[in-house]
């Protein structure tokens, strides 16, 4: 799942939950009204590990994901919305609105009202300049309804209303061609993947990093590529084109070019005002090679193409060192964690959501914390939730802003910063307990 956000407007920091719409009930099925036609009514079905965009008007944008149809059966979907933030009403815009629907290609590079992604969970998602829309791989359904990890690349404009095959495969598994190393190729090509992370760098390239690769056991990855949108092609960056790399750390805030992050997926990113990249956490391999939940922080400089080990450990499943809430520390640390959510705001900060991982007490389980990082100082912040798994929830007034507002425990939730610089937070699993529950609340965060 790629959770990334690059810094918005200028705005006041209040630090408040607002509930603003969705269901306080698990496993909601959605209500999609009718295709194109916006209403307070319609809203998206409970679910995990769809993509998100913000488009050029301050729409947020909705695509696919696991979770339950407007006939409530769970599947992958493939289904597009449209959210308003000034009439708070959903639009369905695209796709189905039953689950596990099949792909529609078309021939590749050509635009089509016909085409359509299949249905699928944990993509990569991007805007480029132009305020268009892309996705990348997770794992679902090509043609015949064959599920696997894909990466195929799609492009979706708003103006139109069209997706466009751009490239990938339009079968699941494929291995990809990582070609020379800093080389760019029309060859070239990122191997299938899920639970990967992205983002848009300043000159508008798109990078991504990592995730879960394709077999029966799973295997993970740490290779760093990017794309070039204008010359439509690959460059592997960094980071090996071998399976579950061990992370090579080097020394915390030196950069140099043989460090890098080890194999993992389902971490979070952010971009800074510098155009650089950052990963926190996800789930693989630390510097001892074992797996377990991260909390290293890392951050790529692409004009000197280096990794830098930021902060966090170098080692698997640490519990988190809250300290006090509201209050900087250099002792501060998230616990290791995958499947969270990232912000970033107007003054260069990084926010950071739940997940499933360590508590304070090392207890493993969903989270509702919220934390916030200052790269200027190098501290992490405890800002609200619990530092303990299993966080209730505390709803209020549906619409109404409050101290004491707080979202449940979950993963994989969805979300996005609008210009304004608020933050936005919708869905996600509720808990690893194995009973599959999901929820559709629609969050938002003034910061």
């Amino acid at each position: 799942m790629s959770s990334s956000q690059t810094v918005g407007a200028n705005f006041t920091p209040q630090t408040q939950w607002t509930w603003v719409g969705g269901s306080n009930q698990p496993d909601a099925a959605g209500v999609y009204g009718v295709k194109g036609v916006a209403s307070a009514a319609n809203s998206p079905g409970a679910r995990e590990e769809g993509a998100t965009w913000v488009d050029a008007s301050g729409n947020l944008w909705l695509f696919g994901g696991y979770g339950r149809d407007s006939a409530g059966t769970l599947g992958y979907l493939n289904d597009l919305w449209r959210y308003n933030r000034a009439t708070g009403t959903w639009t369905w815009v695209g796709g189905a609105n039953l689950a596990e629907t099949e792909p529609v290609y078309g021939s590749r590079g050509i635009a089509s009202s016909a085409n359509l992604p299949g249905g699928r969970g944990d993509p990569v998602s991007w805007t480029d300049a132009g305020g268009n829309l892309w996705l990348f791989g997770g794992y679902g359904m090509t043609s015949g309804k064959v599920f696997g990890n894909l990466n195929d690349l799609w492009k979706f404009s708003p103006s139109t209303g069209t997706w466009t095959w751009v490239g990938g495969e339009n079968t699941p598994g494929s291995v990809g061609s990582y070609g020379v190393k800093g080389a760019s190729s029309a060859g070239n090509q990122p191997s299938a993947r899920d639970e990967s992370t992205g983002w848009a760098d300043n000159a508008g390239n798109l990078w991504l990093f990592g995730g879960r690769a394709p077999g029966a056991s799973s295997s993970y990855l740490n290779d760093l590529w990017k794309y070039n949108i204008a010359q439509g092609v690959w460059t592997w960056m960094a980071g090996s084109s071998e399976l579950d790399a061990i992370g090579t750390y080097g020394t915390k805030g030196q950069p140099a070019g043989a460090n890098t992050p080890g194999a993992r997926s389902d971490m979070v990113s952010w971009t800074d005002l510098n155009g650089n990249l950052w990963l926190f956490g996800g789930y693989g391999r630390d510097a001892a090679g074992l797996y377990g939940d991260l909390n290293d922080l890392w951050r790529y400089s692409t004009a000197q193409e280096t990794w830098t080990w930021i902060s966090g450990s170098n080692e698997r499943d640490l519990a988190g060192i809250y300290g006090t809430k509201g209050v900087a520390s250099t002792g501060n640390a998230p616990g290791g964690r995958y499947g969270g959510n990232a912000w970033a705001d107007a003054n260069g900060q990084f926010w950071l959501f739940g997940g499933l991982g360590e508590d304070s007490a090392r207890a493993y389980g969903t989270l509702n914390d919220v934390w916030r990082f200052a790269p200027a100082t190098g501290t992490w912040t405890w800002i609200s939730g619990s530092n303990l798994i299993d966080g209730t929830p505390s709803y209020g007034v549906k619409g109404v802003a409050g101290a004491a507002n707080t979202p449940g425990s979950r993963q994989d939730a969805m979300s996005w910063v609008d210009p304004a610089g608020t933050f936005w937070l919708l869905g996600g699993e509720l808990c690893e307990c194995g009973t599959n529950s999901y929820t559709n609340e629609l969050w938002k965060f003034v910061p």
